[in-house]
């Protein structure tokens, strides 16, 4: 009767056990928070993104400082020289407007070498037969010579000009030459090639990082035996889908500060004027890295529960590693017809695809397939996924190979 008794009030607890489970959150979504708060708060997660986002900043600040930086000459005149000289140091941010000219006024020749052979001045010029001529002491001025150039050769134009009766402008009348570009901007093409290859990067960088820490805290759990404990609470189709949500939601967080970063710090730079031409691409970027990430995150899982120990993981991840370099030279060294059919094939199209984009000439429909059959690559692979990683987990035995994987009983 006891007994009874016992059962009906273990049977009870059960129900009731049950029914407060089922009013909580769904066990995948308790497996997704925390993943993202033990990562999140994990000191080495914030220093390395800390220091990622240093370096970026570092970059387009280097770039920013060199292209805005202003290099100084000083000019050297004797007296005969001292108004074409003043014409060039007057003229000279018209022509280069990063090159600041100083002026020095010099007595004679005499004094004009000891000045070019002690460094008082950068350059020393003087008239010559049949025209000027520009003196360094051991190698040539490049910016100086470039701008006293132009600005002699206007000068010397103009006074012709005058000479003669007539202007500049008439003279030079006809004779400007206009360029344009057959297949674009050489420098927006410069700009799309150095973001390719930080589309490409990030992908790569993110996958591979946040794919072995996934990895290894699947071995973590697996030979600690704690993944017993959490099997017999959660089914683990949930532990999976909680696992690679909460990497890729961090992996989406992360990758959007530095995306962000980078945006905004380009702005600063002389290359701001791209910056409204990318976002397009930024954000194709972002579907594309979703959904590549969230497959390449279930075959991590996968490579984490075929090992039974950490040893292990090299050998069970190696065929994924193989395939993600394989993507990353792929994103970076594709072109021609290769380029095309790599854009479309599953999961190098991750990375390729945004490249074409940011290249330009795709058609409005392309983005669309491409990414679509991504999507269905994804699906694909977290079935197939799912299914190894439920039965290779539990087996701890020793390292399982995927046909002992799939064949495995429930």
């Amino acid at each position: 009767m006891s007994t009874d008794t016992s059962s009906d009030t273990s049977s009870g607890s059960s129900t009731e056990t049950s029914a407060r489970r089922d009013d909580r959150e769904p066990a995948w979504l308790l497996v997704t928070r925390r993943e993202i708060v033990s990562r999140i708060t994990d000191k080495s997660f914030l220093i390395g993104t800390a220091l990622m986002i240093v370096m970026i900043v570092g970059f387009i600040g280097f770039t920013a400082w060199q292209d805005e930086k202003t290099e100084t000459a000083t000019l050297g005149a004797t007296p005969e020289a001292m108004a074409m000289a003043t014409a060039i140091k007057d003229n000279a941010a018209d022509v280069d407007d990063k090159l600041k000219v100083t002026l020095v006024e010099l007595d004679d020749e005499d004094a004009a070498k000891t000045a070019l052979r002690e460094e008082d001045v950068d350059a020393w010029l003087h008239p010559v037969d049949g025209g000027w001529e520009l003196t360094s002491e051991s190698s040539e001025q490049d910016s100086l010579t470039d701008v006293a150039r132009v600005v002699v050769r206007q000068q010397v134009l103009a006074d012709n000009a005058a000479g003669v009766g007539s202007t500049v402008q008439a003279l030079e009348a006809g004779s400007t030459v206009s360029t344009d570009f057959l297949r674009g901007d050489a420098e927006k093409a410069g700009v799309a090639e150095a973001v390719g290859f930080v589309f490409v990067f990030l992908f790569y960088f993110s996958a591979l990082i946040f794919g072995m820490q996934l990895a290894s805290s699947v071995i973590e759990e697996k030979q600690s035996r704690i993944v017993e404990i959490i099997a017999a609470a959660i089914p683990l189709r949930h532990l999976l889908a909680g696992k690679v949500l909460g990497n890729t939601a961090l992996a989406v967080i992360q990758l959007l500060v530095y995306l962000a970063v980078g945006l905004v710090g380009l702005s600063f730079t002389p290359y701001k004027s791209y910056v409204p031409s990318l976002s397009g691409p930024t954000v194709w970027f972002l579907g594309f890295f979703l959904a590549g990430f969230v497959a390449l995150a279930c075959l991590w899982a996968v490579a984490g529960s075929l090992a039974s120990r950490t040893e292990d993981l090299q050998a069970t991840s190696t065929p994924l590693t193989m395939l993600m370099l394989a993507m990353f030279f792929g994103g970076l060294s594709l072109e021609g017809r290769g380029q095309v059919i790599a854009s479309f094939l599953p999961p190098v199209s991750a990375v390729v695809m945004p490249k074409r984009i940011l290249a330009g000439g795709v058609a409005w429909w392309e983005p669309l397939v491409a990414l679509g059959l991504l999507a269905l690559f994804a699906g694909a692979t977290v079935w197939v996924g799912e299914r190894l990683y439920r039965r290779a987990l539990l087996q701890t035995g020793g390292r399982v190979s995927l046909r002992q994987a799939w064949s495995a009983a429930e």
